[in-house]
């Protein structure tokens, strides 16, 4: 029961957060979104933590996932996704976990780190960087990039890579900056927020055939 109440009260607290912010800062909806974006991220290490088990983390996520869907239709926290284009990220983020859980919960859990971490923290760092500081960009499918964002992406992807494969004494070889890039590669293709569904799994899959091998 203490590992369910310490992930509901680090979702509370995660989302008193954006709220208060919100109450300050009401225009900056790409952080807002941000900051549940990256908050999400460190539960799934956690609850590995706190000992979790596979079909819990499952409903989890599954429940999650329907609750972001039907605030899709009904608007009850427009603040997830309340930004200026068309996006499915939160919900595609959402699925992602679950697929991620079912995958490698117990299998390989450096796996499912891997996806969880170049998603949370690289492409949201790429976001918040690309759109506050200037540098050169290019369309791809009516998605804007930039060169500081995607260069953000690379490098974080490159340090959860390097930094994942040394802690399970696995070898740094050419696979940890390839990976990084095939991350960094599929994140450019984010129609409707699809990189949130395509980049963690990728990655996880690229991270356990290339460096994990179970």
């Amino acid at each position: 029961m203490f590992s369910i109440a310490f992930i509901f009260c680090y979702l509370l607290i995660l989302f008193a957060i954006t709220f208060i912010y919100q109450s300050f800062r009401p225009n900056n909806k790409e952080l807002l979104r941000k900051i549940i974006h990256i908050g999400i991220g460190p539960l799934i290490p956690i609850a590995k933590i706190l000992e979790i088990n596979q079909s819990i983390a499952q409903y989890s996520a599954a429940l999650i996932s329907l609750l972001v869907l039907v605030n899709y239709v009904y608007r009850l926290f427009p603040v997830i996704e309340d930004i200026d284009r068309k996006s499915f990220g939160t919900l595609f983020y959402c699925l992602s976990l679950f697929i991620l859980i079912s995958i490698y919960w117990d299998k390989d859990p450096l796996s499912l780190f891997v996806g969880v971490f170049i998603m949370t923290f690289g492409d949201g760092l790429a976001g918040l960087l690309g759109k506050n500081f200037k540098s050169k960009e290019w369309t791809i499918f009516a998605q804007k990039k930039s060169f500081i964002g995607t260069t953000a992406m690379f490098l974080v992807s490159l340090i959860t890579t390097t930094f994942l494969a040394f802690s399970g004494d696995y070898e740094i070889s050419f696979a940890v900056p390839l990976i990084a890039l095939i991350a960094t590669v599929v994140e450019q293709f984010s129609i409707a927020g699809i990189d949130n569904l395509c980049v963690p799994i990728i990655s996880s899959i690229t991270f356990n055939a290339l460096i994990t091998q179970t």
